[in-house]
């Protein structure tokens, strides 16, 4: 059941009302690298992420974002962020051929918190896995940021079969982490210290000098997020308590390990939260891609759109290649198949995502973006184990 709907221009600008066709019309769109694309008088696809609120069986109320056509990638935010902020990065992967799902965490932007608050992050992964469910996404790539990250580890640990891949990006999880949050418990001021690196790190997300275009799109999409936090302080303490609550990462990582599911870790070298050191210990355990973002601090993936889908493309031809050729055989496409055959694949046959989903609009122009603000190395499990 969904309660509403609204939509979200890439990069800012405020919702608008809007009806969507039943069911949505698949459209052609464009596959546009992380690089400057070329001027152009043809018709581009202009992504737009509608926001919905989706209502489950227990009355439970979830915020999600949705857009594109292709392999779906359910994206989860960090504490004290919400889906649309990652607007403008979703926007270059539905050009990439993605069908991309954000959903906002319980206590985050749209979403309900829990009734008892959280004991633990595996509550908050539960309520994720019902959204899933709810919206009939069987299969996805499994991208999360920092806490976002943590839970998309839970619920691929629990349930590998659903997970396409794994992508941790600065994500809570690995040895360095679970000490940190075990000596918090001992010593209160180690967790209110790594609050106020959350939040110094916040505030610098806005690029105000090096980029005053980008700060303005970005601020447009952080304000109603933060003016959120100042009416409803209280909604953020269940989910801190609960990342204190948790048991270690250790566990859901080697059976992310066992199990074989292809996890690619993507860390800045500049993380004082969320040291770089636990992405290291996150690689070895699983086995995966280790992407070290040169300079990149806890919120790099907000402050440069860029980065993230340019990584991504890289992966794709490089490491990733041969993931995303078995996954498409083992569904019984070929390499060309269309993106709505591929999204076809990994969805319900009624899947409710699909009505959701807005179709693309065209305009005639062209789709020019700069390049990506951060430099990064690649290494294979081997490398990032010694």
């Amino acid at each position: 059941m969904v309660a509403h709907e609204q939509t979200e221009r890439d990069g800012g600008g405020p919702p608008a009302a809007r009806l969507l066709p039943d069911p949505v019309a698949p459209a052609d769109e464009p596959i546009v690298g992380p690089g400057d694309a070329p001027e152009t008088d043809q018709l581009v696809a202009v992504p737009r992420l509608a926001r919905h609120e989706v209502v489950l069986d227990d009355d439970h109320r979830v915020g999600v974002a949705v857009c594109g056509q292709g392999l779906p990638v359910v994206l989860v935010h960090g504490f004290t962020a919400e889906g649309i902020l990652y607007a403008q990065t979703l926007s270059r992967l539905v050009r990439m051929g993605f069908k991309v799902i954000a959903v906002d965490v319980a206590g985050h932007g749209a979403t309900q918190g829990l009734p008892t608050g959280g004991d633990d992050l595996a509550a908050y992964a539960g309520l994720l896995r019902r959204v899933l469910d709810e919206l009939g996404v069987r299969r996805a790539v499994l991208a999360g940021h920092s806490m976002g990250g943590r839970l998309v580890a839970e619920l691929a640990a629990e349930d590998p079969e659903r997970a396409i891949a794994v992508v941790l990006i600065d994500a809570v999880v690995g040895d360095t982490w679970d000490r940190l949050i075990r000596v918090s418990v001992v010593v209160p001021p180690v967790l209110f210290g790594l609050t106020a690196l959350l939040v110094a790190d916040t505030l610098s997300t806005l690029p105000v000098l090096r980029n005053p275009t980008q700060a303005l799109k970005l601020g447009r999409l952080v304000a109603p997020t933060l003016l959120g936090h100042l009416r409803r302080p209280w909604r953020m303490l269940g989910p801190a308590v609960s990342m204190v609550r948790s048991r270690p990462s250790r566990e859901l990582l080697d059976r992310l390990g066992e199990a074989g599911v292809p996890v690619v870790v993507i860390h800045g070298d500049r993380d004082l939260p969320v040291p770089y050191a636990t992405a290291v210990d996150t690689a070895r355990r699983t086995g995966g891609t280790l992407v070290t973002v040169k300079g990149g601090t806890h919120s790099w993936v907000l402050k440069d759109p860029e980065t993230l889908p340019a990584i991504v493309a890289d992966l794709l031809d490089g490491p990733l290649a041969r993931v995303r050729a078995a996954v498409l055989g083992a569904a019984g496409l070929q390499p060309g198949a269309t993106p709505e055959r591929i999204e076809s694949a990994f969805l319900g046959p009624h899947a409710l995502v699909r009505r959701l989903t807005p179709p693309l609009e065209l305009r005639t122009g062209s789709v020019r973006h700069r390049r990506a603000a951060y430099r990064w190395t690649v290494s294979t499990p081997a490398a990032a184990a010694s």
